[in-house]
């Protein structure tokens, strides 16, 4: 059973998330806030394993939710460590924080109007330690962003890894599967697999959503290319 915490400002709209991603059987919320603070406060009492998150609450925003989290997680102490994943919930155009909810940590974002079999797989697809890309949204977000806030130096993070690397990287900020990388560059899965697992750790990145944060904040791929 895949455990969810639903944060949503809207008590209509955690009501029928609620109600779909409960549908089959497999996935069960186990608690829902309505604010920030609240949001904190129920994922320390049930840890759950993903987390259905609204960047736009009161009293503590989404943002500022993702980056405790992200404190949390790299807790040295251990007392405090958590490894639920985020989903943002998003209405695109509106949210301009997106871009900082993947520096943050999330696993990737969903359209609010997505639909029920959707939102149901993006959490199957995140609990399962994967991220979750869309080639459609995810890249037109990170164009975006990116154009308008590309950070000083980013090129430097890429001095230490090899050509080949260079070239899963850019597919891997295309939105690219492994089999597809395996299918471009003449490779099996798991050889892409690979590369790709090298990337994260040479990297310093938890997941995909990193490496195409990544891929554009240093320049290897281009707005609009």
């Amino acid at each position: 059973m895949i455990r969810v915490l639903l944060a949503d400002d809207q008590p209509l709209v955690r009501a029928g998330v609620r109600a779909l991603v409960e549908r089959d059987g497999d996935i069960e919320v186990v608690a829902e806030a309505s604010d920030g603070r609240a949001t904190l406060v129920e994922l320390d009492r049930f840890r759950p394993d993903v987390m259905l998150l609204d960047l736009q609450m009161p009293v503590l925003d989404g943002l500022e939710v993702l980056r405790e989290l992200e404190r949390r997680r790299t807790d040295v102490s251990g007392r405090r460590h958590v490894d639920t994943r985020v989903v943002v919930l998003t209405t695109f155009g509106e949210d301009d924080n997106v871009f900082g909810a993947l520096r943050s940590g999330a696993a990737g974002f969903l359209l609010k109007d997505a639909g029920p079999g959707e939102l149901r797989e993006a959490v199957r697809t995140v609990a399962a330690g994967e991220a979750l890309l869309s080639p459609t949204v995810t890249r037109r977000v990170v164009e975006r962003l990116v154009e308008v806030e590309p950070p000083p130096g980013a090129e430097r993070r890429l001095a230490g890894i090899t050509d080949r690397e260079r070239e899963v990287l850019a597919l891997v900020g295309r939105g690219m599967s492994n089999q597809e990388i395996g299918a471009e560059l003449h490779l099996s899965p798991a050889t892409a697999r690979t590369h790709v697992g090298r990337l994260l750790t040479k990297l310093g990145a938890r997941d995909r959503v990193g490496l195409v944060v990544v891929a554009y904040e240093s320049g290897l791929i281009r707005p609009g290319a």
